[in-house]
């Protein structure tokens, strides 16, 4: 077990604000990340212009829409979108509690990465609370299959990855990234993975209302004649597009409501396959436990992870 994963939960020390454009919407938005009091959660509030409120718990419960991206709430009129990339970066970097503030129908699509919500959690730091962090641990595997795509969870002594996409377009071919995720790995391998999609696509998606802020400032967008379109080409040699498609993992993962002690592999997954699997995995008790970690008992400070009371703790429910 790693020993990052063991301790207290953790919120962060001040507000910090971050401005964008919703890759969807195409209009402005703003969100302000909010220290919370241990064991509220990541929760997004939605402001509304008439000056009401929609709340929802980051939680897989609260999960609407996975078509295009990771939707929480059943209203359009009230939902918040595209949460995927910042959850993938609280997740990662192991912040349990924040109330984020939401000026506008999405997330910010920024560079279409988790970095920028990365470098603004820096920002303010975190800080420790009194409560010890709980965590899923996966005792049984559990698997779904959709075709020919499938996703499983297993036992693993530690949070891991492994996820193959096969896409029809020889610039992607088959992919895969396989790794144990700690802070320092998310930061360096995965967090600059940028979105991606097919110039083919786009005016289908802009017909149907959707990437009305698309652009190459935020996107990895491959030609009809399979290249990359982007000046700048790829952050990370060939394998942007897997490493986007793990960080996606991550964040539609964190909406356990806990971290998850296990590992998660897929094979042409996707959003609507991350909600699937961990809806498979919550609703069978006995393929997990709620653990969390000891008092170290000897002069060398060694912990372990002991089950506690799970009825007493179900943070993936309202």
């Amino acid at each position: 077990m790693h020993m990052t994963m063991l301790g207290f939960q953790t919120t962060i020390s001040h507000p910090v604000t971050i401005s964008g454009t919703g890759v969807h919407s195409g209009a402005a938005v703003s969100i302000t990340f909010n220290p919370s009091e241990a064991d509220s959660g990541i929760v997004f509030q939605r402001q509304h212009d008439d000056g009401t409120v929609s709340e929802y718990r980051a939680v897989s419960s609260q999960v609407g829409n996975t078509d295009l991206c990771t939707v929480l709430g059943f209203s359009p009129a009230t939902c918040i979108a595209t949460i995927e990339h910042v959850m993938a970066a609280l997740y990662a970097l192991g912040l349990d509690n924040v109330l984020i503030e939401v000026h506008g129908a999405e997330m910010p699509i920024m560079d279409g990465s988790s970095a920028p919500f990365i470098d603004a959690i820096d920002q303010v730091g975190l800080v420790a609370l009194s409560v010890k962090r709980r965590y899923i641990r996966i005792v049984k595997p559990v698997r779904i299959e959709a075709g020919a795509s499938w996703a499983e969870f297993s036992p693993y002594d530690g949070t891991r990855f492994e996820v193959e996409i096969d896409f029809d377009c020889p610039l992607i071919g088959r992919q895969a990234w396989k790794g144990d995720l700690t802070p320092a790995t998310f930061r360096n391998e995965l967090s600059r993975a940028r979105t991606f999609g097919f110039m083919r696509d786009v005016e289908r998606l802009w017909a149907s209302g959707h990437a009305l802020g698309s652009s190459l400032e935020n996107s990895v967008v491959i030609s009809d004649d399979n290249t990359v379109i982007n000046v700048e080409g790829l952050r990370y040699a060939k394998d942007e597009f897997v490493r986007h498609k793990t960080l996606d993992a991550v964040g539609d993962l964190a909406l356990a409501g806990a971290p998850f002690i296990g590992c998660y592999r897929s094979y042409r997954g996707g959003h609507k396959m991350n909600a699937h699997a961990l809806n498979a995995l919550l609703s069978d008790r006995t393929a997990y436990e709620v653990v969390e970690a000891s008092t170290p008992r000897s002069r060398a400070g060694q912990r372990e992870l002991i089950a506690v009371n799970a009825p007493e703790f179900a943070p993936w429910s309202l």
